[in-house]
């Protein structure tokens, strides 16, 4: 849900603001809202107020820096030293550390030129000898691709420097070196013969590009040799600074961010000679806070709490409340903008409905198992603290957010074995190859023979097991009418609770437009739903005059619904009926869930068939052939689909289901209130 908020306006002495602002961030509740006009100041600081930002930012931005530059998780907190010292703690740190990252880059850069030109330049002065000591004579290195013609070189050569130098050539991994020797005073003239053929001079970078090249292969040697140990060397250095100078670095960083915020707040207030004014929004169930905050200044403060104006303000917070359970889906919610303060917070919905849909996708025990698997693995990494390093994405992925993960992921994996219970799938049929699941016919005709389907059972053929399957969406032959009609269900319940929202969301907000929207199309399309079940999908357009028939009255009820809410808003939305059969196409759009779910599992039971075959045509040796080829293909049906049977649940929710009721179309800011990062006084040197 989306916690209630009040609007708060605060009136100070500009002398004592400092102290204000200061307990309003040990209150941490406020959000501000910037005032912009009006007979009071406000924008930009000016004169001596934005002299002292600029050297907070300062002294922040140095310390920002060398934090970065030490790469050091935050330490234990530290005391916060005096101010006078905050300058001098800065420079103490950054001065050693600016050389040390100097030094590391330096380094970096070596090891990245002895990694590219190495080999090459090591071949290139074994080939030159002596030669690129010569007074006389120079040296001209270049590199060959593979497509490069030799003969082609040596022929400008010979056009513009007739029997007066020399060519060699050597391969170096993947392409070739090569080495033209002339005289001094004919470089130029060998230079251009490169060019003409569409060659360059081989030239390295930085430092190594004045030297010859005997001193550059030895050079990179040094490199190749000592760099690891002179890495080491510097991450120890690095470490020793970190420790040395961190924790009181860090405390004052923080200080410094608590100075620049009050700037900040000084900066979107409206400030007179004698007076500053802030507003902001404060959740009610901390209002209290706030006001315990302010009460010790006595007469010095002014301030006044009031109800939002939430149908015309757009600039209130949104704070989200929800239960445990529901906040760990955030991880979900994160691919969502937040919603609009007022209105729908479909937080719970994603909590409900995203792993009930996964499951029912995936209905497999052994998938399920391997989720659950994967889960616990992640909910241990954020047990011990430890975050997962993907780089190979360029992510890292907090222990906060992997043990809501990790979470989650167990909640899906125990919907794919629910299901997979009820489907009686184990890696596919594996189970049901083992006797552990099976058809009982007699079950299946009782459960679903009130939906026009019944098993007929084969001469010959035994059934017999100990679980009876009683969803066996396998079963295509007879059953996936039914699976694909369960599928459809989820589609009608969610995109007429989404107009319903919509209609709720405009009586609540007075907007008459969206409401006659939502009216029009929650009709319209239950309209649309009680034609296809009335006619049976199209076979018996008879029954449009069947009036006692209920699903044809409601069908009547919900056109003439839609037609008096079209005609209300005609003038806002011409293309209405296209938008109905669009949103008719939405709840069509929850077969996905059936259809990629039977994929899944046919995929999935040609696997487990495949290896059982084997088994049973070869024997012993066909058990092993049977769980390498079965355990090969599980493994690739299940990352060929993986992404597929998260997206699609997350699309239902997003586009068929969220879209009718205006979620993606308005946001609010989130709520972000005043906090401080440095510790009080009081709080013994932990930060609130």
């Amino acid at each position: 849900m989306i916690n209630p908020m009040q609007q708060v306006v605060i009136a100070t002495r500009s002398r004592g603001s400092d102290a204000v602002i200061t307990a309003l961030q040990d209150a941490g509740v406020l959000h501000l809202k910037p005032i912009t006009g009006g007979p009071l100041s406000t924008g930009s600081l000016t004169d001596g107020d934005a002299q002292s930002r600029r050297e907070d930012e300062r002294l922040l931005a140095r310390a920002d820096s060398t934090i970065a530059e030490l790469g050091s998780y935050r330490p234990a907190p530290a005391p916060l030293p005096d101010a006078s010292q905050w300058d001098k703690v800065v420079e103490d740190a950054a001065q050693p550390v600016s050389v040390l990252a100097r030094n590391r880059q330096e380094l970096q850069a070596d090891a990245d030129v002895e990694r590219s030109y190495g080999d090459a330049v090591r071949t290139l002065a074994r080939m030159a000898g002596s030669l690129d000591r010569s007074q006389r004579l120079s040296l001209l290195p270049f590199l060959l691709q593979p497509s490069d013609d030799v003969a082609e070189l040596n022929a400008a050569l010979r056009e513009s420097l007739p029997e007066r130098y020399e060519l060699a050539t050597e391969t170096v991994g993947l392409n070739r070196v090569g080495l033209i020797v002339s005289l001094r005073s004919e470089r130029d003239a060998a230079r251009a013969a490169l060019g003409k053929v569409r060659l360059g001079e081989l030239r390295l970078p930085g430092r190594f590009d004045s030297m010859p090249l005997g001193d550059a292969a030895a050079e990179m040697d040094r490199i190749k040799q000592g760099g690891a140990g002179r890495q080491g060397q510097l991450n120890t250095e690095r470490d020793t600074l970190a420790r040395q100078h961190g924790p009181a670095l860090y405390a004052v960083r923080d200080a410094l961010k608590d100075r620049v915020a009050v700037h900040d707040v000084r900066a979107v207030s409206a400030r007179g000679k004698y007076s500053l004014v802030m507003q902001g929004y404060v959740p009610v169930h901390r209002a209290a806070a706030l006001e315990s905050s302010l009460r010790g200044f006595g007469d010095g403060v002014s301030y006044e709490l009031h109800p939002v104006d939430e149908h015309h303000d757009e600039a209130i917070p949104v704070e989200l409340s929800n239960s445990n359970y529901v906040r760990r889906f955030s991880v979900v919610m994160g691919l969502l903008s937040l919603p609009k303060y007022g209105t729908f917070d479909p937080t719970w919905v994603i909590a409900v409905f995203f792993p009930l849909f996964f499951g029912i996708i995936i209905a497999d025990i052994g998938y399920g198992l391997l989720f659950l698997l994967f889960g616990l693995w992640l909910l241990g990494k954020a047990r011990r603290n430890e975050g997962w390093d993907l780089s190979f994405f360029g992510a890292y992925v907090p222990p906060a957010t992997l043990s809501n993960l990790g979470y989650v992921v167990n909640v899906m994996a125990a919907w794919c074995i629910a299901w997979g219970f009820l489907t009686g799938e184990f890696f596919g049929t594996l189970l049901e190859h083992l006797h552990f699941f099976y058809i009982n016919p007699d079950l299946l005709n009782n459960l679903w023979s009130w939906t026009g389907i019944r098993y007929v059972e084969e001469a010959g053929v035994s059934h017999y097991g100990l679980i009876p399957i009683v969803f066996p969406r396998l079963e295509t032959a007879y059953f996936s009418n039914v699976a694909l009609v369960f599928a459809l269900l989820f589609g009608i319940l969610q995109v007429l609770w989404g107009w319903g929202i919509r209609i709720q969301q405009g009586v609540k907000h007075k907007d008459p437009v969206h409401t006659w929207e939502g009216i029009a199309l929650f009709g319209g399309v239950l309209a649309l739903i009680m034609l296809a079940f009335a006619t049976q999908a199209g076979k018996d357009f008879s029954q449009f005059t069947n009036f006692a028939n209920p699903l044809i009255i409601v069908m009547y009820i919900g056109f003439a619904l839609f037609v008096i809410g079209w005609i209300r808003v005609i003038k806002q939305y011409p293309l209405l009926p296209i938008e109905l059969l669009s949103q008719g196409g939405a709840v069509v759009s929850y077969a996905r869930i059936f259809a990629v779910g039977l994929v899944s599992a046919i995929l999935a039971r040609l696997s487990t068939d495949l290896g059982w075959s084997l088994y049973e045509n070869i024997g012993v040796l066909g058990i092993i052939l049977g769980l390498i080829v079965g355990i090969a293909l599980h493994f690739f049906v299940l990352a060929l689909t993986l992404i597929g049977h998260i997206v699609q649940p997350i699309r239902l929710q997003m586009v068929e289901f969220l879209n009718p009721t205006g979620f993606n179309t308005q946001t609010s800011p989130a709520y972000n209130p005043l906090r401080r990062l440095s510790p009080d006084a009081t709080s013994n040197g932990q930060v609130k």
